[in-house]
C-alpha cells in the first residue's frame, strides 16, 4: 500500500487531505484549478491505484474500462453524474462519494437564496453599485414574504429535509414530492406529500429542487412544468444544471409565466458570458457553491481521503456506491 499511487484532479481545494495522503501514499496533484486534460485522466487511470475527483472530471467507460492498475475512485462530493458507475462496477473499480457532511451548509444556502430572491437583496445591490439608486423609493424594490409561504420541495433527501426544517423557523407550510414518500419528515416537520411533481409546481409559492441528476431527471423542468407554476411562484435549483432546460426557464422569466428564479447551477457550467439569462433582473445566480463553506469543503476532502484509505486497504469505505463491484475482475 504505501507504494500505491494516487492521483488528485487540483491541488487548492483541499490541501489538508492532500498532505494527509501525502504522508502515506505516493500522491501526484494536478496544480491548475481546471480539469486536468483528458489524455492526462487517461494516462493517469492505467498507472494509479487511486483517483480523486471534482464533479466536472469526466470518468466514463472508456477511462474505466482502459484502468490497468485503478481500484477505486474518490469523488469529492455527493452527486456522481461525472461517473459511469456500471462501468467501474464492471471493471472492479470502487466508487466513493461524501454524502452526510454538505447537507446542512446547502440548505443553509437554499434559504439565502429563497431570501435573496423574495425579497429582492442582490437586486437592491445590484442597483446601489450600477449607481442607480438615486432616490429613496421602495417601490421599485417591493418583494414577497417568506414568512408563511408555501415552499414545494422536489427530493426530500438529506438537503430536502435540512431545508424543510429551516423553513419552519419562517413557518412556511411545505409540501413535497420524492422517489419515496417520508413519513417520519410529516410528523416531525409537517410536511405534506404530493403524489406527483406536478401538484407541487402548481401548489407552491416556492419551488427548491433537491433530487439528484439522473437520465430520469435530466431536464425534468421545462416548458410544460413551468406553465404550472404560479406567475406569482419562484423556482431554486441547487441540484444540478441539467435539471432546468434554461431556455425554457428563459422564456418563463421573460414573458412573466413565474416570478423569479435563483440558479446555484446552470447548463452549461459556467454560464456563457452572452447567454440570455444573464439579461433577466428576476434571476439570482450563483457559481455553484451551495455546499462551499470551510468547514464542509475540509470534510468532504477528509471523507474521499478516507474513501481511498479504506480502499487500498480493502477495508469497508465510509461511502461506496458500488460495493458489489468486490466482486468484480
Amino acid at each position: 500500500m504505501p507504494h500505491d499511487k494516487i492521483f488528485i484532479t487540483r491541488s487548492h481545494i483541499i490541501p489538508d487531505a492532500i498532505t494527509f495522503l501525502q504522508s502515506r501514499f505516493d500522491v501526484e496533484v494536478w496544480q491548475e484549478n481546471t480539469p486536468p486534460p483528458r489524455a492526462l485522466m487517461l494516462e493517469k487511470a492505467q498507472e494509479c491505484a487511486a483517483l480523486l475527483t471534482e464533479v466536472t472530471d469526466v470518468i466514463d467507460a472508456e477511462l474505466l474500462d482502459g484502468a490497468t492498475t485503478l481500484k477505486v475512485v474518490a469523488n469529492r462530493a455527493v452527486g456522481l453524474d461525472n461517473i459511469d458507475i456500471p462501468a467501474a462496477t464492471r471493471n472492479g473499480i470502487l466508487i466513493g462519494n461524501t454524502p452526510g457532511v454538505l447537507h446542512e451548509s446547502c440548505a443553509d444556502f437554499t434559504l439565502g437564496l429563497i431570501l435573496s430572491l423574495a425579497r429582492n437583496i442582490t437586486y437592491g445591490d445590484r442597483k446601489i453599485r450600477a449607481k442607480e439608486w438615486t432616490v429613496f423609493d421602495q417601490i421599485p424594490y417591493l418583494g414577497t414574504d417568506v414568512y408563511g409561504a408555501t415552499l414545494g420541495i422536489v427530493g426530500m433527501g438529506l438537503i430536502g429535509t435540512a431545508v424543510a426544517r429551516r423553513a419552519r423557523a419562517f413557518d412556511m407550510r411545505i409540501i413535497y414530492h420524492s422517489r419515496t414518500r417520508k413519513p417520519e419528515v410529516e410528523a416531525d416537520l409537517g410536511a405534506e406529500w404530493r403524489d406527483d411533481m406536478d401538484a407541487v409546481l402548481s401548489e407552491a409559492d416556492f419551488v427548491s429542487l433537491h433530487m439528484p441528476l439522473t437520465p430520469e431527471t435530466e431536464y425534468m423542468v421545462g416548458k410544460r412544468e413551468l406553465e404550472l407554476m404560479r406567475s406569482t411562484a419562484f423556482l431554486i435549483n441547487t441540484t444540478r444544471g441539467r435539471t432546468v432546460n434554461p431556455r425554457a426557464l428563459y422564456d418563463a422569466l421573460s414573458g412573466g409565466e413565474i416570478a423569479g428564479a435563483a440558479l446555484d447551477v446552470t447548463d452549461p457550467e459556467p454560464i456563457p458570458h452572452d447567454d440570455p439569462l444573464l439579461s433577466l433582473d428576476n434571476l439570482l445566480l450563483t457559481p455553484h457553491i451551495s455546499s462551499a463553506s470551510h468547514q464542509t469543503v475540509r470534510r468532504m476532502g477528509q471523507m474521499s481521503a478516507d474513501n481511498i484509505i479504506a480502499a487500498l486497504q480493502g477495508e469497508p469505505m465510509p461511502s461506496c456506491v458500488n460495493p458489489e463491484a468486490l466482486g468484480g475482475n
